[in-house]
């Protein structure tokens, strides 16, 4: 059967069209037809949240002056943030602390006053001279008087620091290639006895719900009466790593808000007309005194 000239461009487009797809996915590399499939390498990175457990206290680790803590040592009476990170990180770890830096600059509570700051890093090969540039750094940019007391940077070796990650459940993998660590970021908050109350992701923490955190983590202890309105009507939320609006409970203070206000008017109203009564007496008596006298 003879084909028109059209016909043919329309069925040699359609091979070349073939002809391409499959040569496309036959270069494609093993795997790559799913996009959603995570690198090997990044499988076993991750953070499990572990809220309410304990964190083992009793670990050993260097301070900034080499000198041997155990992590109880910054634990007591104040609520902590923990910050797992390493100091020759290139991107996200500076990205992590410059976040924290930043919220705590606006919370209106105090490092080494309302509660602690630990900053620990997990490559077991950093030394305590690069944790104490990272807070003379750090320090020094926050700027405010006992920070240095309250904000510690701290090193140690691997099976401290794998016992600190696992019981916080945050994961981590070393890249041989490339001389670094595949990592998740996040800070958590502990009580003043080490246990585990939120998480925070990413690299940015509302100073709002970090400020609400510590207070929650202190047992109410630090903080002002407005920080108690606020946890009224926030929630933390395990999921995001946020604190998101209850709505029942503005409800309820907006209700109570309103009883009040009504409440308040009515009674200066209810004042107002029990003064007004004697005045209305005293004005009336002399127009009455008036006309008897004209009488007579």
């Amino acid at each position: 059967m003879n084909l028109s000239r059209s016909q043919n461009g329309r069925c040699l487009a359609r091979c070349a069209l073939v002809a391409f797809g499959l040569a496309v996915l036959t270069g494609l590399p093993a795997g790559a037809e799913n996009q959603n499939e995570k690198p090997s390498l990044l499988r076993s990175v991750g953070i499990d949240q572990k809220l309410n457990e304990q964190l083992p206290l009793d670990l050993t680790f260097r301070d900034e002056t080499g000198s041997t803590v155990q992590l109880g040592e910054f634990f007591g009476d104040k609520p902590v943030i923990l910050a797992l990170v390493y100091y020759e990180c290139p991107m996200l770890c500076t990205q992590e602390l410059n976040g924290l830096l930043r919220s705590l600059q606006n919370i209106p509570l105090d490092i080494g006053k309302q509660f602690n700051v630990v900053t620990v890093s997990f490559n077991p090969r950093e030394t305590p001279g690069l944790a104490a540039n990272k807070k003379k750094v750090y320090v020094g940019i926050y700027g405010r008087p006992g920070a240095s007391e309250g904000w510690h940077f701290l090193t140690g070796d691997e099976a401290m620091i794998q016992k600190l990650t696992s019981g916080v459940g945050y994961h981590y993998a070393f890249d041989p290639a490339s001389d670094q660590y595949a990592h998740a970021t996040a800070i958590m908050v502990l009580t003043p006895r080490g246990k585990l109350s939120r998480y925070f992701y990413g690299i940015d923490y509302p100073s709002r719900d970090l400020r609400l955190s510590l207070v929650e983590a202190s047992n109410n202890k630090i903080g002002s009466p407005v920080d108690q309105v606020f946890l009224y009507c926030y929630h933390y939320d395990p999921a995001t790593g946020k604190y998101g609006l209850i709505i029942a409970n503005v409800l309820r203070i907006a209700g109570s808000v309103t009883i009040l206000v009504l409440g308040g008017f009515l009674w200066m109203l209810f004042r107002h007309e029990r003064r007004a009564g004697p005045i209305r007496q005293l004005t009336d008596r002399p127009v009455r005194n008036a006309g008897s006298m004209s009488q007579s």
